[in-house]
């Protein structure tokens, strides 16, 4: 097996001291251009990889941010991610994302894993309901910023959503076009924001006065396409029918969409469905999908900011804030009709 090419073999081809090579990587404005060049040669040629945990001893501070997000196959967290990593590139940092796929025991590998690491921080989803899996980074003084989590207290900074005025935009736009009886189909009640999203839309019945039972339960174990086809089976097995559904996001409201296409179910003349995070593929779907909009790419922008001003040269100032942002009813052809 061969060894890895270090500094100092590029350095021997090159012809040029150590300190020649580390300037043309870290700072090439100061090598004259002839010379850069054939470093640059050199480099290219024994493809040389700058070791980062090297470069972060000498610095004393790592440029990986890390990003743990839920469920990676979702595309609201790969706006998230976007929105963090255009602003780490600005801050000259880079992004390890990471899906702990709603494990609680993925999320404490990996936060571990990031630990042992030294990343700069972390913006975090956690699928841990309790927040004792971000224990290791707290002991190890290690920032984060939670993602579409409220923080509980002062000690940490978050970026989320409100997801109780989200769950209300929904059922007052079905409210008004005439139904008064819902299915919401929710993940795992564990999950803070689909018991957000819920209560946001009892509220709303209440108000109109609806009973508690006019919001009709149907749970699924994960918040994907394939769970919404199996909610969907099971409402339609509901009697009498309901004639409109209220998703906790996109995905599960797609599958949904797809069991009424199976069963040959008029959509929205028969069945109304309202998402939630207005993902790409909602204004794509057959019938393009209604949906509670959530500002995916700024959350990851805010987050990171918060991490970089925390992890800066003026982290001594930097004060822990709970940014909670507005949604946004998207009204599509999903749920335009009444029955």
């Amino acid at each position: 097996m061969e060894s890895m090419v270090g500094i100092k073999d590029v350095a021997r081809q090159a012809g040029v001291s150590v300190g020649t090579v580390s300037n043309v990587i870290n700072r090439p404005e100061m090598v004259a251009e002839e010379t850069r060049t054939r470093v640059q040669s050199v480099i290219t040629r024994l493809g040389y990889v700058r070791s980062e945990s090297a470069r972060q001893l000498r610095a004393g501070a790592s440029r990986i941010m890390a990003l743990l997000v839920l469920d990676m196959g979702n595309p609201f967290f790969v706006a998230v991610a976007s929105g963090a990593e255009r602003t780490a590139r600005q801050t000259g940092l880079r992004v390890m994302v990471c899906n702990s796929a709603q494990s609680v025991r993925e999320e404490i590998d990996y936060l571990s894993l990031f630990a042992e690491h030294r990343v700069r921080g972390v913006l975090v989803t956690p699928a841990d309901p309790t927040g004792r899996s971000l224990d290791g980074l707290r002991s190890q003084n290690i920032p984060f910023v939670l993602v579409d989590r409220v923080a509980g207290d002062t000690m940490g900074c978050s970026v989320s959503v409100d997801d109780v005025v989200g769950g209300r935009l929904a059922a007052q736009h079905l409210i008004a076009a005439g139904h008064r009886v819902i299915v919401y189909v929710g993940g795992p009640s564990d999950v803070p924001q689909v018991r957000d999203r819920r209560a946001g839309a009892l509220s709303v019945l209440a108000e109109a006065g609806l009973p508690p039972e006019a919001l009709i339960d149907v749970s699924t174990e994960r918040l994907d396409v394939a769970a919404g086809r199996d909610a969907g089976s099971r409402l339609l097995g509901l009697s009498p029918r309901p004639s409109a559904v209220f998703c906790a996001n996109d995905l599960l409201a797609l599958g949904v969409l797809q069991s009424m296409f199976a069963a040959r179910i008029s959509v929205p003349d028969e069945m109304a469905i309202v998402g939630y995070d207005d993902i790409e593929f909602a204004a794509a779907a057959a019938v393009p999908l209604t949906s509670v909009r959530q500002p995916a790419v700024a959350m990851g922008r805010l987050a990171a900011e918060m991490l970089v001003d925390e992890t800066g040269p003026n982290a001594e100032e930097h004060e822990h804030r709970q940014v909670v942002l507005q949604p946004e009813l998207v009204v599509r052809s999903s749920s335009l009709r009444a029955r």
